[in-house]
């Protein structure tokens, strides 16, 4: 049998999916996907208003839903798709994940974690940035003009 390996586009059009999901339910839309082996083992998107809870970010109830999944609190050989850049929470709670790697959309100069420090992300993690970023901050755009 033989292996499909997707690409990191492909992946975070799945993450886009979950932000739209996010977007039908009045959430900021940011979703994410966790990969492990090519598989997708979780699925999120915000969910802060629905839960009445500032930690609700997608890549939180994604840390969850892939721990549970693979019975463990770790995610060392797994990869976190997210349409936006982690805000600082986010990249903390990743940091404790032990996760692999981390590939997000549109950048947040306001409130990613980069404008802390990298050093926020556990040593052995990598990041990528901007994989459909333009597509990413789009749906951010459109969600904040019409609440304003």
């Amino acid at each position: 049998m033989e292996l499909t390996v997707f690409s990191d586009t492909y992946y975070m059009q799945e993450a886009l999916k979950e932000a739209r999901e996010a977007l039908q339910k009045d959430e900021i839309p940011i979703g994410a996907v966790i990969v492990c082996q090519n598989r997708i083992i979780a699925r999120a998107h915000n969910l802060t208003e629905q839960l009445q809870d500032v930690t609700a970010h997608a890549e939180i109830q994604a840390f969850t839903a892939a721990s549970n999944f693979l019975g463990g609190k770790y995610l060392k050989e797994c990869t976190l798709y997210v349409t936006l850049e982690p805000c600082v929470m986010c990249a903390g709670a990743s940091y404790w994940t032990q996760i692999e790697r981390i590939v997000f959309g549109a950048s947040d100069p306001k409130r990613g974690f980069s404008t802390v420090s990298s050093s926020i992300l556990h040593p052995k993690t990598t990041i990528q940035g901007g994989v459909l970023a333009d597509e990413c901050a789009a749906l951010l755009s459109e969600f904040f003009k019409k609440k304003r």
